[in-house]
């Protein structure tokens, strides 16, 4: 027990545990495999290979940039996650 250099009053200690809430990557994880799937789901009904039609045509920077680098980032993402499992 401690005392209160004011009061002179018995403190009890408090001792906090560490909190789970700090980065151990499960989430970056989880993130970057949405944003892979998305980019391979763009990429499949963009470019073409579907039996369905899109209404409108689409600019072919979509499969050509858009759909890559979103697939590329969600890998990022991922292995940027597993890296913070590793590490904690």
């Amino acid at each position: 027990m401690n005392r209160c250099p004011y009061c002179r009053e018995e403190v009890r200690e408090v001792r906090l545990t560490p909190s789970r809430s700090g980065k151990d990557g499960r989430r970056e994880v989880r993130r970057g495999l949405i944003y892979m799937l998305l980019g391979a789901v763009i990429h499949y009904f963009a470019g073409g290979y579907s039996a369905l039609t899109l209404p409108y045509p689409l600019n072919p920077l979509v499969t050509t940039y858009l759909s890559p680098a979103v697939f590329l980032g969600g890998l990022g993402l991922c292995l940027y996650g597993i890296y913070l499992r590793m590490r904690s």
